[in-house]
């Protein structure tokens, strides 16, 4: 018999997370082959815009592994819009994922009133898409080969 909980608990989600980890690297020889590497470790990656007052003009955040860029997320204040400033954070994201973590592609998640065609325009193509996440709106899956010239 079991009993089912629902709050959140970190120390169980690290938990989860560490058995899943074992589980899959023991079942994938792939897996395991990669976390023996350096493109094995997930890092962080983070490109700031700052302005003269140093105020936060726009930012991307996100993480490199298996020589994968993914782009959590990408802002750019709005003052700042149509200038390119979203543009140069992608290009400075992609130059360090590849030059110096090894990084051959990358893939991010878009709504569809949000960029989907800004980042058709810088090369990523259209690998998936879920309707109706949140209801109402359709959630972009893009990737882009790091290799190829946007």
């Amino acid at each position: 018999m079991f009993r089912l909980e629902t709050e959140v608990d970190k120390g169980r989600r690290s938990l989860l997370s560490r058995r899943l980890r074992d589980d899959n690297t023991a079942r994938s020889p792939e897996l395991r082959a990669l976390r023996t590497t350096r493109a094995g470790r997930e890092l962080p990656l983070e490109v700031w815009a700052v302005d003269i007052e140093g105020a936060v003009a726009g930012g991307l955040t996100g993480r490199t592994w298996a020589h994968w860029l993914h782009v959590d997320q990408l802002w750019v204040d709005a003052r700042h819009r149509g200038r390119g400033l979203g543009s140069l954070l992608l290009a400075e994201a992609e130059r360090v994922a590849a030059a110096d973590r090894g990084c051959t592609r990358s893939r991010l998640e878009t709504w569809g009133f949000q960029a989907p065609g800004f980042y058709r325009e810088r090369g990523y193509e259209v690998s998936g898409r879920v309707e109706n996440y949140p209801p109402g709106v359709t959630e972009f899956i893009l990737t882009k080969d790091l290799a190829s010239p946007s």
